[in-house]
């Protein structure tokens, strides 16, 4: 290998065939589990419009028609990575937010934190979530909207059922907590397409300022 080539990721987990090989229910999911990062990798490197199922196939080490199984086209594919990616997300951050803190600003940095840390260590899906998704068309705009809508929704329910313990001031609206997805997202999106700032973990305290600074205005 070249000294500039960038080292490879571990080779996808060899599914057993014959007679050791697992139920197929088991193996579907490893399948899709392995096009699920394949995808993530091609829509990452060569964006939406230039990826093909040629390509993630490839990139998975199965046949276009193991592809098909799973997706009738790249559309599909990309779609199923956006609600996987995003659902993840949201788990981590509702995991994370379980956690008591000492102060209403530390609950939130908690979120905040869990966000981040699950796109620094998937890059690949975060940019399909928030950049690639973009250009994928009418259908990948509607699901985008709804996942940002269910974001502000979660973020705006949490804050009417958090703040109270700590005595801190609540969303004046649905739309403030909205504004702060939006801000939010844009900024992540920022880093991915440009690399700034250089760890998108960096936005932590840049993202706590916005968020309380929208709480104040509205205390």
């Amino acid at each position: 290998m070249a000294d500039s080539e960038a080292p490879r990721p571990p080779a996808p987990t060899v599914v057993p065939r014959g007679r050791h090989a697992p139920p197929l229910e088991v193996r579907l999911t490893v399948q899709r589990r392995r096009l699920f990062e394949a995808a993530a990798t091609v829509f990452a490197q060569r964006g939406f419009a230039d990826a093909t199922a040629e390509a993630i196939s490839r990139e998975a080490g199965m046949s276009k028609a193991t592809f098909y199984e799973h997706f009738a086209n790249k559309e599909e594919a990309i779609l199923a990575l956006f609600d996987e990616a995003a659902t993840e997300i949201m788990r981590q951050m509702a995991v994370a937010s379980e956690n008591d803190a000492a102060t209403y600003p530390e609950h939130l940095a908690q979120g905040t934190r869990a966000f981040l840390k699950t796109l620094a260590e998937w890059p690949d899906a975060a940019q399909t979530l928030l950049v690639e998704i973009i250009g994928a068309g009418p259908r990948a705009n509607e699901r985008r909207d709804a996942i940002l809508d269910a974001f502000a929704d979660t973020i705006f329910t949490d804050n009417e059922k958090v703040a109270p313990r700590y005595g801190a001031p609540r969303f004046a609206s649905r739309d403030d907590a909205f504004a702060c997805v939006g801000a939010i997202v844009e900024l992540a999106s920022r880093q991915l397409r440009t690399g700034t700032p250089g760890d998108i973990r960096a936005l932590e305290p840049i993202i706590e300022r916005l968020m309380l600074g929208i709480l104040q205005q509205a205390g």
